[in-house]
């Protein structure tokens, strides 16, 4: 079983190696452009952060009237209130989003801040759980980084709401850019 598991994932491998240099100029020039993006978004974070409050509230409000569309009629379907109450709160936080995108800001940052606390959290408690692991202390360090960071962001809040999501935007903009551009460029070669 596993011999034509392990062929099947060569065949998949070979096949995408194949994709990628066939358009591998295409993917150049699209980690090019995604490089080019997080530079922009990271050289000016409140424009991007403003953004993607702004894109975030068309997003919201653009799914909850697909939702809404989607419960005409269906009056008998169960749980139709929860539903109901989902489509009404998606277009009024989408319309709140774009009608203060600064207040949006403030929100998205102190959701992402309680998270980064949630996920140092959590690393802390695996790391100790499990101690005699080798190398259970870079968990328990970035655990720790975690909590510092949301730590950091809460106290020069309202300040961090203005450029965090543009930084963080922009630096996975850049990741994900030089990833494709570096895969591209190896597969070239080869």
């Amino acid at each position: 079983m596993s011999i034509s598991v392990d062929a099947a994932a060569e065949v998949f491998r070979e096949a995408m190696r194949q994709a990628v240099k066939r358009h591998s100029l295409w993917y150049l020039i699209q980690g090019a452009l995604l490089v080019v993006a997080g530079v922009l978004a990271i050289i000016y974070p409140v424009i991007s952060s403003v953004a993607v409050v702004v894109l975030l509230g068309w997003l919201l409000i653009l799914s909850g009237v697909i939702q809404g569309f989607g419960l005409i009629g269906a009056g008998q379907v169960p749980h139709f209130w929860l539903q109901l109450i989902s489509v009404i709160l998606a277009v009024l936080i989408g319309f709140l989003f774009l009608r203060d995108p600064e207040q949006g800001l403030v929100t998205v940052t102190l959701l992402l801040i309680v998270f980064f606390m949630i996920e140092g959290m959590s690393k802390v408690v695996f790391a100790l759980t499990i101690r005699p692991f080798p190398n259970w202390g870079w968990v328990l360090a970035s655990g720790l980084v975690g909590i510092a960071l949301s730590i950091i962001l809460l106290a020069s809040m309202p300040v961090t709401a203005m450029w965090l999501i543009g930084l963080l935007l922009g630096l996975q903009l850049v990741s994900v850019g030089a990833s494709i551009a570096y895969l591209a460029w190896q597969v070239r070669k080869s």
